[in-house]
């Protein structure tokens, strides 16, 4: 039975659901001023089974239920991506998936809550696994598909199904930090540790170092190493990337999880209010007027200067990066670093 806080929450989401029944979960909870995590926990004894916090435990165990989709999100970009997981690295509150389909940079200590959920549809049913934060917000989906073991993926699920339901608390996220004043920004200091980096994952080590903001320091650096770009870059280089077939590397995350696609983008599709990558193994929808600023960022490495185009809100958080495909100990591709440089002329002109 719901407790007299959720019967009125239920009451208000079928409300809601009524009035706009295309409305995805994560808008309606906005909409109703709640975490996500508590709307899908409505469903407990129903549609939703909540899991332990053995998150070692489930991810070890996803190889065993062959492909599935994966997708991770921020409030502006959507990232799905379909295989299989391999090479799973879970230490403490940090994990790896460095699979040929799945690759996930996971930050566990960010990991609260867990379901598993099954969506009733007009035929069969729609079945994922749901992580969430402490503020109700999903960090990573992991959805079941045609070519998914789903005897085993209900084995998993049946496994590391809680005895008796966590208590769901929710907190709320913290403000923002602030950037210091531009002024008080060792520039040069700055300048020259970022033209000191040997890898790409110093970056935000010096950042911490100089207590400068992302966003801040790519305007503040000179333009020989971040540039800012029109926001319309961003797709620019998508189009150019999909015309001569080079391929890229796409980072979208959130505080719990990264997800990237490695590998050529085909299906580019403008729909209202939204760009997308609509292909078979790999699916991209991002909000076009999510996006404010666009930088193209180069960060010197021993493999010489990695570029990337980088895409922020409003607020200066980060919603997309952008690179040519590469594996460490290669030098990157020239056929990126020159959609780059066209991207940049474009602006130019």
């Amino acid at each position: 039975m719901l407790s007299p806080s959720n019967s009125d929450l239920a009451a208000r989401w079928s409300r809601l659901r009524s009035e706009k029944p295309a409305l995805r979960i994560r808008d309606a909870a906005a909409t109703l001023g709640v975490g996500e995590a508590e709307l899908v926990a409505l469903g407990v004894g129903q549609t939703a089974t909540p899991l332990v916090a053995d998150w070692r435990g489930i991810l070890n165990d996803m190889p065993g239920v062959g492909r599935v989709m994966c997708l991770t999100r921020n409030e502006h970009c959507v990232h799905e991506r379909h295989g299989r997981f391999e090479d799973v690295d879970v230490k403490g509150p940090h994990g790896i998936v460095l699979g040929t389909d799945i690759d996930l940079r996971l930050f566990l200590g960010q990991w609260k809550h867990a379901f598993a959920v099954r969506e009733p549809l007009k035929q069969g049913e729609r079945l994922s696994l749901q992580f969430f934060d402490a503020a109700g917000e999903a960090v990573h989906k992991i959805y079941a598909t045609d070519e998914t073991d789903r005897p085993a993926f209900d084995t998993l699920i049946a496994r590391y199904a809680a005895a008796t339901p966590p208590e769901l608390k929710i907190v709320a996220r913290a403000s923002e930090t602030a950037d210091r004043p531009d002024s008080e920004i060792d520039l040069e200091g700055l300048r020259t540790a970022w033209r000191g980096m040997k890898d790409t994952h110093e970056f935000f080590g010096m950042l911490g170092k100089f207590k400068v903001g992302r966003v801040q320091a790519l305007r503040l650096v000179g333009e020989d190493l971040a540039r800012e770009l029109p926001a319309r870059s961003l797709r620019s280089a998508f189009e150019a990337a999909a015309a001569d077939g080079t391929p890229v590397m796409v980072f979208v995350g959130n505080r719990g999880c990264i997800q990237i696609h490695s590998g050529p983008v085909k299906r580019l599709v403008a729909t209202p209010g939204w760009f997308n990558v609509l292909d078979p193994d790999f699916n991209l929808h991002l909000r076009d007027d999510g996006v404010a600023r666009v930088f193209s960022v180069r960060k010197p490495t021993e493999d010489g200067i990695v570029t990337s185009l980088e895409a922020f809100d409003a607020d200066g958080r980060n919603i997309l990066l952008m690179f040519g495909a590469r594996k460490p100990g290669k030098p990157e591709l020239e056929d990126w670093r020159a959609i780059v440089a066209r991207v940049e002329k474009q602006a130019a002109s």
